[in-house]
């Protein structure tokens, strides 16, 4: 692991420490890389959500797409645990 040093004016290191404080992280280092990740997750969300934005649509979303929907999730999960 690689360290990076960052600069918070007070108000945002008080926070941050409050954080690590009342939410159980252990070090600010911890609070920030969830930060991160969560990021890291909205950033590949939305670029799916664009992504499907642009496709083709393959037919209506009607009641029968959403139980193929429900369908294909449970065997999936069923097949993963």
């Amino acid at each position: 692991m690689t360290t990076m040093n960052i600069s918070l004016p007070e108000t945002l290191k008080e926070f941050v420490d409050k954080q690590v404080t009342t939410a159980g992280y252990g070090t600010s280092s911890e609070y920030v890389r969830e930060l991160i990740r969560r990021d890291q997750d909205r950033l590949r969300l939305r670029n799916l959500l664009l992504e499907g934005a642009q496709s083709k649509a393959t037919g209506p979303a009607d009641a029968g797409y959403f139980a193929n929907l429900r369908s294909d999730a449970k065997k999936r999960l069923a097949t993963s645990a």
